[in-house]
């Protein structure tokens, strides 16, 4: 009971939330998606992690320690490169942009009759095609909450229950991991969906990105404590960190702990490949340079610095402090549920792992504990559906139906509560869309890659367009017809997910820039104001000689990839510091921990000043 009170007071915290925020984000678009652009830098970061906390992320790391071991976490970690980059290169760049969202962008950077159908391209690929792929990811690992926890086959009275059994025996959708009664567990799982999307959903489109960000932070402290006290109970059950790595030695023998364990790659046939989506994973990704959500939030700031706070801060809880809470329970979890290697391959041993990270939180924790962990676990997945849900609707509200529909096939200016409207019933369609991907899915791991695949064909333009001013509108168009066509393509005939990162990667980049240079350029008045309005960094030399800029964009551009680099080696020496403390062989000395986390501590002072800098 004391559980579920804490689960109950946090539904109607959201809910309440919501609905204060209710008048101020009807006024118009800018309060709806920006939050009127007030948000403070480190509320702003906060949000962000929640959003990428996600109820199916701890789920995915575990499953990703068990199958790979530490190390293929690094697929994980790498994207720390991309948000730094995004921190220090393009934080500022999208705040002054003064677009709503990222597919409005188009408008500003690009000239031509071709701008509205990148925008609109844009507006369904990343507001649809992807984020919907990914909200299905979310909604598999809350089913795999749900099996667990949420058993209303005993809870609902029998008659009601029975008609919602009946219905979905009718429809024969299965959806779960039970096969006693599939269908049985296909309605409970059913059941707690739709109850969670209708709480999410009720708050997050009644109060805007306010009652977002708002729960966001809430959310994202319940995660983190929870999440804190599961850590600190799987590694009391495991022994401590003194005896971790013996235990793992006992179970899976020396050369089988220590791949498990370690840091760095093992020397083998399967090191190049796995270097090789490392990197090209943090570059050629749908986010590179902060598209989607991440850069509504920093065009939500009030502020140039506040705008970089949020990515920096985002930054760390992201890299640094929850990976090394999450290295604790999946490393603990290893411990006390071993498993045969022999075993340890395909979807089904995947999911089975992923699973545990649940199982564990059944098995370990007390009353209190569990429903504070339950609360985080509901949080991360409210905190991520609540912004796809928001981010998603704004391309809907803002670049189809404002844009396309009114201005350019009505020819009149949309009222700001028409467009209010439309943003909140759009939440609809995504939430369909999302559903019907989710009863499509296996394990997260396989939702993970294909929206990585899918996201691949972009990364390359997104950051070119602000560091290359010969870039144009046919890059980008070709970009996302590249990604569409081939996807599939490579998916059927390649295996091998480095190998389809790598052609997806170079295929699209080549044909973008080949495009770039058979078709006609931005005209030099767009470039002007967009170079005024925005003052970007790297190669605008024409752009900038007709300005009055007396700082060279190249240098601008440098700077950025210094600070970014330094920040870098401060973050990954305390996260591959502290871990190597954490799990350490009793016959590995301690003395490159210590170095380390002396190098990352050292270099802290160093790139905080840097958050000052203007460029």
């Amino acid at each position: 009971m004391l559980d579920l009170l804490i689960v109950l007071a946090f539904i109607a915290y959201a809910i309440y939330s919501g609905f204060q925020s209710k008048d101020e984000a009807s006024k118009n678009l800018e309060e709806y998606f920006l939050a009127g652009k007030t948000l403070k830098g480190w509320k702003a970061g906060v949000s962000m992690a929640a959003t990428q906390f996600a109820a199916d992320t701890p789920l995915l790391v575990t499953g990703l320690i068990a199958t790979g071991g530490i190390f293929l976490i690094w697929r994980l970690w790498i994207f720390g490169l991309a948000f730094l980059l995004m921190t220090f290169l393009f934080a500022t760049k999208w705040r002054r942009s003064g677009v709503i969202t990222d597919a409005e962008l188009a408008e500003i950077r690009y000239s031509g009759k071709g701008v509205t159908t990148l925008r609109v391209l844009k507006a369904i690929y990343y507001g649809t095609v992807i984020n919907c792929t990914v909200m299905a990811m979310v909604l598999v690992a809350a089913m795999r909450i749900a099996e667990v926890f949420l058993p209303w086959n005993e809870w609902l009275p029998v008659g009601l229950y029975e008609m919602f059994y009946d219905i979905i025996a009718s429809t024969g959708l299965t959806v779960g991991g039970s096969a006693v009664d599939p269908i049985l567990t296909t309605t409970n799982n059913l059941i707690s969906i739709f109850i969670i999307l209708g709480f999410t959903t009720l708050y997050s489109t009644t109060g805007g990105l306010r009652s977002v960000v708002a729960t966001d932070v809430t959310q994202f402290g319940f995660a983190m404590v929870g999440t804190m006290c599961y850590a600190g109970y799987v590694l009391y059950e495991a022994g401590g960190f003194g005896s971790i790595a013996d235990k793992m030695e006992s179970l899976y023998g020396s050369a089988g702990s220590a791949e498990m364990l370690s840091f760095s790659p093992g020397i083998g046939e399967a090191l190049m490949p796995f270097l090789m989506i490392l990197g090209l994973q943090w570059f050629f990704q749908m986010n590179s340079d902060g598209t989607g959500y991440l850069a509504q939030r920093m065009m939500a700031c009030k502020s140039d610095r506040d705008a970089k706070i949020a990515g920096i801060t985002f930054t760390w809880l992201q890299i640094l402090v929850r990976s090394l809470i999450w290295l604790i329970i999946g490393v603990g979890l290893l411990v006390l549920y071993p498993f045969d290697a022999t075993s340890a391959m395909g979807d089904s041993f995947t999911a089975s792992r992923e699973m545990l990270f649940v199982t564990g939180i059944n098995d370990l924790l007390p009353p209190g504990i569990k429903g504070i962990m339950l609360t985080g676990l509901l949080g991360a997945l409210a905190s991520t559906l609540d912004t796809h849900l928001n981010w998603g609707s704004s391309y809907w509200s803002n670049d189809i139906y404002g844009d396309l529909v009114c201005k350019k096939w009505l020819k009149k200016k949309a009222k700001s509560s028409d467009l209010v409207w439309v943003a909140r019933f759009s939440n609809l369609l995504i939430l369909i869309i999302a559903l019907a991907i989710m009863f499509n899915l296996g394990s997260i791991q396989q939702a993970w890659t294909l929206s990585l695949l899918f996201g691949a064909g972009m990364g390359s333009v997104l950051v070119l367009r602000w560091i290359w001013e010969r870039i144009n509108l046919f890059s980008e168009i070709f970009a996302i017809l590249t990604s569409l066509i081939c996807a599939p393509i490579i998916l059927y005939f390649v295996s091998e997910d480095w190998l389809q990162l790598l052609l997806m990667a170079t295929i699209t980049t080549v044909i973008a820039i080949g495009v770039t240079y058979f078709t006609p350029s931005t005209s030099d008045d767009q470039l002007d104001a967009f170079y005024k309005r925005i003052r970007p960094s790297g190669f605008w030399g024409k752009t900038a000689a007709r300005s009055d800029d007396t700082i060279s964009p190249l240098t601008k551009l440098k700077k950025s990839l210094y600070q970014t680099a330094i920040t870098g080696v401060s973050l990954f020496s305390l996260l591959v510091g502290f871990g190597k403390m954490m799990f350490r062989p009793s016959d590995e000395g301690i003395w490159l921990s210590l170095v380390l986390v002396a190098i990352g501590l050292a270099l802290i002072p160093i790139w905080y000043k840097q958050l000052n800098e203007d460029v």
